[in-house]
């Protein structure tokens, strides 16, 4: 209780204790006391009638003393007639003792109604402290959840930031081999200038000899570029809407200059017919295409064109079968050593994707899981003549939990799902036997990725999304190392 609360308790307890007073004292001082009144007048005591006085014209009459519903006596008291002496010494005193009375009970009154409105007062206060208390618990806890989200928004952006310093580190230093390459460019320059002016001036061997040089280093650093770490891939691009939900389509990334076909592959089991069409102009206009029958069915959409030839997973089998496209003969079958098969450990999606080859600027792979590795997946990369396993890799993650995968550079990327959002969330690098965990999100547009794959030609990933033929362009971080340099 709060301090106003107390004061009023307090003055509420004293007008209780006046009461009392009056209840208990009053009667003794004027002569009520029944006992008295009984001994004084000589009467006799009577419950019906009450006590009567010897001489009820000069003393006080006390009538009936029965009890109420609660069991206080009721008295009525009469006082003497008008005739009696005004000096009588009790009257005086009865009329101060009632004057007192009466004033103590307009002060009780008038204290009354103030303990009341102050009363009102206070709860009034009392309410509205308590809704001033709730407010600022509330404008408090609403601070400090403000608070929290920009703390946790502001880490969240360092964290984003901070892997960019080492980049942008490497970025410093392939400026500047640029600009030595540009330098050493206009010093050709200005030299082959001058020996346009005057022939024979200059050592011609020893110009070519330097001109050799360079275009060696250029071809050097430009191969290097060829690879990089994935840090980003595009919107997808449809290219087409054909075909069931479940299939595969590539292009030949060793296919001389000028050669644009397109392969087209329908379903993922029970079937034999890979569609050519001359172009991914006419591809995407028009329905013209030539059929080529395989003559084994192909199992799951992990297939690949690669220098006029089509490597596919015979269904229901770990067979390999390497096909040329141009004589329409079988040039090489091998058994994948272990891997699984018949769905045993496909891709998240299901569709006896046991077995997925690849390419990259590294050549020929195969992304599949063994008994030997608890159907973890198992990286091998082939000779693309033999189809021999020229090196294998086992790694840690479930095959059964990767919705789909694709090599770039020799380093193997996994998504975490096929269907809703998707992201690459784990790298494993062949050419230092690591793994770590990445988060590279990319556009899931028609909610069903039956196959993925990259084409280091185009530098892009060509998928099969639900019935839809997609194009990703992907984003590498290069590194141009300066060994010689």
């Amino acid at each position: 209780m709060s301090v106003p609360l107390l004061k009023i308790g307090v003055v509420l307890s004293t007008m209780a204790m006046i009461t009392n007073w009056m209840s208990q004292t009053l009667p003794s001082l004027v002569g009520l006391n029944t006992t008295k009144l009984s001994a004084a007048s000589g009467g006799t005591l009577d419950r019906s009638t009450g006590v009567l006085p010897t001489n009820p014209e000069e003393s006080w009459q006390v009538y009936s003393s029965a009890q109420d519903s609660e069991g206080r006596c009721i008295c009525t008291v009469v006082a003497p007639q008008q005739t009696m002496c005004s000096r009588d010494a009790r009257t005086k005193q009865l009329r101060q003792l009632l004057e007192k009375v009466q004033n103590m009970s307009q002060s009780i009154e008038v204290l009354d109604r103030r303990t009341q409105r102050d009363l009102q007062y206070v709860e009034k206060m009392e309410s509205q402290m308590r809704g001033l208390e709730s407010k600022l618990r509330q404008v408090e806890e609403s601070h400090r959840q403000h608070l929290a989200r920009q703390l946790k928004a502001i880490k969240a952006k360092m964290d984003e930031l901070r892997p960019l310093i080492p980049v942008l580190e490497e970025y410093k230093a392939d400026a500047k081999l640029v600009l030595q390459f540009k330098e050493e460019v206009q010093n050709l320059t200005a030299v082959l200038n001058e020996l346009q002016e005057e022939i024979g001036a200059y050592d011609y061997d020893e110009l070519q000899s330097r001109v050799s040089n360079l275009e060696e280093r250029l071809r050097a650093c430009m191969q290097k570029l060829a690879c990089g770490k994935l840090t980003g891939i595009s919107d997808p691009v449809t290219i087409k809407t054909s075909g069931s939900r479940f299939g595969s389509w590539m292009t030949d990334p060793l296919a001389p200059e000028g050669d644009n076909r397109v392969w087209y592959m329908d379903g993922y089991h029970n079937n034999r017919f890979v569609r050519e069409y001359k172009s991914m102009l006419d591809f995407m206009t028009t329905d013209n295409f030539t059929s080529h029958r395989l003559p084994h069915p192909w199992s799951g959409t992990g297939q690949v064109v690669y220098n006029g030839s089509i490597y596919f997973n015979k269904f229901q089998s770990h067979i390999i079968i390497r096909f040329d496209l141009k004589t329409e003969t079988i040039l090489k079958t091998r058994s994948l050593d272990y891997a699984g098969y018949n769905n045993m450990y496909h891709y998240a999606w299901g569709g006896h994707s046991d077995i997925d080859l690849m390419v990259d600027e590294n050549g020929l792979w195969a992304v599949y899981a063994t008994n030997q590795n608890a159907g973890n997946i198992v990286i091998s990369r082939l000779d693309p003549v033999t189809l021999q396993a020229l090196r294998t890799w086992n790694t840690s993650y479930p095959k059964r939990s990767a919705g789909e995968a694709f090599i770039i550079c020799g380093t193997l990327y996994v998504t975490n799902g096929y269907s809703g959002g998707t992201k690459v969330h784990y790298a494993y690098q062949t050419n230092a036997s690591t793994y770590e965990y990445i988060d590279i999100p990319f556009q899931n547009k028609y909610s069903h990725i039956s196959m993925l794959d990259y084409n280091p030609k185009d530098r892009a990933l060509y998928a099969w999304n639900n019935g839809h033929q997609i194009l990703y362009n992907v984003t590498l971080f290069h590194v141009i190392r300066s060994d010689g340099l």
